[in-house]
């Protein structure tokens, strides 16, 4: 894959795409062992007043992962 040839913005989404699914997949294991219950963690995660505080910051570091990596590789890496 040669990525000065991809374009920045299939970079960024793609990088955050993958950030995204693994982020949360650490959280929600990481609140699973924190609260000690399968239902622990779907009340402190995905409850009516959590669900979008978890959403909003998980997309907001994939966004900034995202754009950080993929201007890494198309404009410093070599």
């Amino acid at each position: 894959m040669d990525v000065k040839k991809e374009s920045f913005l299939k970079l960024t989404v793609r990088f955050a795409l993958v950030f995204l699914v693994l982020i949360s997949i650490v959280k929600v294991f990481l609140s699973i062992f924190n609260t000690g219950s399968f239902d622990g963690m779907i009340e402190a995660n995905f409850g009516s007043e959590n669900f979008v505080k978890f959403l909003t910051t998980n997309l907001i570091f994939s966004l900034f992962y995202g754009l950080f990596m993929a201007g890494y590789y198309k404009f410093i890496k070599k």
